[in-house]
């Protein structure tokens, strides 16, 4: 058996780790088979191509994404070689860069005692459909301190709802995948947002909006507009087809679970949806609200 001599810090070229110390020469985690190791590659400026978010947290630990470049993650190969690297005797240990050819050595890892893994969110490699990815938490044993990427959230045991401003165009979308273009109905949206909380500043209204972040949850969610004068969660979208219908419904069901007290829910458009649309919104208790001329035009059947 080999003993471990890389220490700390030492950069080395990943084909020699490998020659030493086993594990596969390919991908972002190698088992070893002739020693006790489970070797993980992370390149944080070269990850985003894959939808990995790899970097430490405010918990101290480094947040790692699994394997699995299409499709919904699965606990499967090297992902399990993680998740059970205590129980099989084998030591996690963590190398950052690998498209150089060489690896510095962070240090040795194990998983959080607690929340040692989580499921969010990420396009497929190739800006592909967003699916489920699994991030492990890996707390040092013997590693340098945390160094290198931050990740801007970390999952949060408690529920946490804060107002922000709502002028600030931060999305959900943007999280999940932030090198890419908005799309022309996210423009539309933004553009609704404006003209609406606008009119309703006219009426002497108060209005902003809600992060939310419920808990173990990576990405925060954001609320489109909270009008705190009458109680309404709105929710904007820049299309009346049934497929950005259907999405708001299921964003403001979502929202107002975490917001008390409850509040009245409403779906802001560009035009008037066809008829099957608004009595989708109004079995679930929703209001629809569209520009009419110099106004607006609320629906609630």
């Amino acid at each position: 058996m080999t003993d471990w001599d890389i220490e700390v810090g030492q950069q080395l070229k990943r084909v020699d780790i490998h020659a030493r110390y086993g594990g596969r020469r390919q991908g972002g985690i190698g088992p070893s088979r002739v020693t006790p190791n489970v070797l993980v590659f992370t390149d944080p400026t070269k990850g985003h191509k894959h939808g990995y978010f790899d970097g430490w947290g405010d918990d101290s630990c480094y947040h790692y994404a699994g394997e699995g470049q299409v499709g919904d993650q699965k606990m499967t190969q090297g992902n399990l070689a993680i998740l059970n690297h205590k129980h099989d005797g084998r030591a996690l240990r963590l190398f950052r860069g690998v498209s150089s050819g060489v690896s510095e050595y962070v240090g040795e890892f194990t998983l959080a005692d607690d929340r040692s893994w989580y499921l969010t969110d990420a396009p497929e490699t190739g800006d592909g459909p967003i699916r489920s990815v699994i991030m492990f938490r890996l707390r040092p044993v013997d590693a340098a301190a945390p160094v290198g990427v931050q990740l801007p959230h970390t999952p949060p045991t408690t529920l946490m709802v804060d107002e922000v401003d709502v002028e600030q165009h931060q999305t959900e979308r943007t999280l999940v995948d932030p090198a890419r273009e908005p799309y022309e109905a996210e423009r539309r949206e933004a553009g609704l947002v404006s003209a609406y909380v606008a009119h309703l500043r006219l009426l002497g209204h108060n209005i902003g909006r809600q992060r939310i972040t419920p808990p173990g949850e990576l990405k925060p969610l954001y609320t489109d507009i909270f009008d705190h004068t009458d109680g309404v969660l709105i929710e904007a979208k820049g299309s009346v087809t049934r497929e950005a219908v259907r999405m708001a419904v299921g964003q403001l069901l979502d929202y107002r679970r975490h917001i008390d007290p409850r509040p009245e829910l409403a779906l802001l458009v560009p035009s008037r949806p066809r008829q099957d649309l608004l009595n989708l919104c109004a079995d679930v208790k929703i209001k629809a609200i569209w520009p009419d001329g110099d106004t607006y035009f609320t629906w609630t059947n």
